[in-house]
């Protein structure tokens, strides 16, 4: 034994883990309102990431300063179709081969413009989409920092 008076060391759980890295590839999303990450894990390993942003090749919102559902005061969760986003779970699943989702975890935070955390619960297109993929469970934080487990087939509105 040394005699090192080190300092114990903790270190996060997986979920915690996952979360924080779900947070970080947030940070990429190019959405004026709402930043979110999204990761897809099986048996403990990173198979997919994404984040909420316009289509490869089209102007980003960050870029032109325009959020036309801003623009319209549309509250979240409706109104899709006026956004040129795709979500971050969209994007996951979009980058990961079949085999390595099924039944896997994605974990999803989403961060308001004003650094407060929004509702990571995906909306019912993305659930469809997580249905089709066989990913097992949705984890995510809910506005009051709780994290919600949830099947993806009991997602409802």
């Amino acid at each position: 034994m040394s005699n090192c008076e080190c300092k114990t060391q903790t270190r996060p759980g997986w979920e915690e883990y996952f979360l924080d890295i779900a947070r970080a590839v947030g940070r990429r999303a190019t959405c004026l309102r709402r930043r979110y990450g999204a990761i897809i894990v099986k048996d403990h390993i990173i198979v997919s990431t994404g984040y909420n942003g316009a289509p490869r090749g089209e102007a980003n919102c960050i870029d032109t300063g325009i959020c036309e559902r801003e623009r319209l005061h549309v509250p979240k969760g409706e109104r899709y179709e006026l956004s040129k986003a795709v979500h971050a779970e969209q994007n996951a699943i979009i980058n990961a081969s079949p085999a390595d989702m099924e039944g896997a975890t994605i974990y999803i935070v989403g961060v308001n413009a004003d650094g407060t955390l929004a509702s990571g619960k995906p909306c019912l297109l993305c659930r469809r989409m997580l249905v089709n993929a066989k990913i097992k469970e949705a984890c995510y934080y809910e506005t009051d920092g709780s994290i919600v487990r949830i099947a993806p087939q009991d997602i409802r509105d």
